[in-house]
């Protein structure tokens, strides 16, 4: 059974960088699409970015040039580099895989979620 376990969360000022892990078991994980995925309050939760096996990326449009999705095989993560933060990026941020497009990404399997909060 696939386990996504997010960190890296916290407080941070407009401007400021932060990077998210999600560590990945249960799974050989270069075989499949890793996502990133955001919830503010009060609203749905959104697609942020995608790694496809290939290594393609995609990204949503607020989101580019400032964030990075990558992975680390061999330690099974993969991370969100976020810079020059805005305070409209503040959500709880979940990483996902089992991948599904119907108009917009969605995924079988989420992590738990890390908060993150930027301070204008």
């Amino acid at each position: 059974q696939v386990q996504l376990v997010e960190s890296g969360g916290g407080l941070v000022q407009a401007g400021g960088s932060l990077r998210l892990s999600c560590a990945v078991s249960g799974r050989s994980f270069s075989r499949y699409a890793m996502a990133w995925f955001r919830q503010a309050p009060g609203t749905e939760r959104e697609f942020v970015a995608v790694m496809h096996v290939s290594g393609m990326t995609i990204y949503e449009d607020s989101v580019k040039g400032r964030f990075t999705i990558s992975t680390d095989t061999a330690k099974n993560t993969v991370y969100l580099q976020m810079n020059s933060l805005k305070p409209e990026d503040t959500a709880v941020y979940y990483c996902a895989t089992d991948l599904y497009y119907n108009g917009t990404y969605s995924a079988e399997h989420w992590g738990q979620g890390t908060q993150v909060t930027v301070s204008s």
